[in-house]
């Protein structure tokens, strides 16, 4: 009986009969140095200005796309990709051009277009934050979702650390999550800034607003007292920080405001225990009032509940 051996055909040992390993994606891409990436490369890219000479931007995209995706080292990779961004732009495709301008600036950051790229990118993250771009979904236009948004300016703020850009992309996530009531993320991001670039023009108004979004909590229902502290430490740590800031003013009125707000909340917790005949509980909060109050009529109020109470 004839025996028979099976030998398994290994990937490289056997090139004659396998002329390939895997499907073509994982083929090294072209480099600079090799004529044939700067040659294919070139072609892509004549091809897209002929394209967009001719006024089909659709081929045009198509084309230089194709020339920075998959010869990315030829001399003309950087226009290409740059120039796909702006035409996307051009048709209105502004989230795609977001994505275009992303893959020019992590890949082409010597580019003398690094800083147009940037400011692009920046311009769309901020439309879409104020609700100019939309979706199509079924012929119903809608905001895009905020944590598409978000991540928009993040990489905006990313791609360009300590820069104006940056501070207005962080910034403008704080005032998103300010606008939805989530109180948390909107301190999050305000605080972020203040730590990353406490010294831009920006800081001050960030550190501001953590301020107001505590305030508004508190405004909506959140009367809890350590709400009401940390506005006030929020405010006091602005003023402290940024004294000749032009929102100074305001602060102050807004302490104030936290001032008479406790002062009531003393009271109508006063009046509370008093209903209920828990006479020594209402005497602590009546107290506290004529301690808070120097004159005004919570201090005469409850000046004249103590008395009723043998005080």
């Amino acid at each position: 009986m004839t025996q028979r051996f099976f030998l398994p055909l290994l990937c490289g040992s056997v090139g004659m009969l396998l002329p390939a390993c895997g499907p073509s994606t994982d083929l090294p891409l072209m480099t600079a140095s090799n004529p044939q990436a700067s040659s294919e490369g070139e072609v892509l890219f004549q091809q897209g200005k002929q394209a967009e000479a001719s006024g089909n931007r659709k081929r045009a995209i198509k084309r230089y796309d194709q020339a920075a995706s998959n010869f990315p080292f030829a001399p003309s990779a950087a226009q290409a990709r740059f120039r796909q961004a702006e035409l996307l732009e051009q048709n209105g495709d502004r989230v795609e051009a977001f994505e275009a301008y992303q893959k020019f600036l992590i890949r082409f950051q010597a580019s003398n277009l690094y800083s147009s790229a940037l400011a692009s990118q920046g311009k769309i993250a901020q439309a879409a934050a104020d609700g100019s771009i939309q979706k199509n979904f079924l012929g119903i236009h809608s905001r895009l979702a905020t944590d598409k948004i978000v991540e928009m300016l993040g990489q905006v703020r990313d791609n360009a650390p300590k820069t104006y850009t940056a501070a207005q992309a962080q910034l403008t996530i704080g005032r998103i999550y300010q606008d939805e009531h989530n109180v948390a993320k909107s301190i999050e991001a305000y605080r972020q800034l203040v730590r990353d670039q406490p010294d831009c023009n920006e800081a001050p108004e960030a550190l501001f607003r953590v301020g107001v979004v505590l305030t508004e909590d508190a405004t909506r229902g959140n009367r809890n007292q350590a709400t009401l502290d940390l506005a006030r430490e929020a405010f006091n740590d602005y003023l402290t920080q940024y004294p000749t800031h032009s929102r100074n003013a305001e602060a102050r009125q807004l302490l104030a405001n936290l001032g008479s707000r406790e002062l009531q909340g003393s009271f109508n917790i006063a009046e509370y225990y008093y209903k209920i005949s828990q006479f020594e509980s209402a005497k602590v909060y009546y107290r506290d009032v004529l301690k808070r109050a120097p004159s005004g009529a919570l201090r005469d109020a409850s000046s004249a509940r103590l008395k009723q109470l043998g005080e």
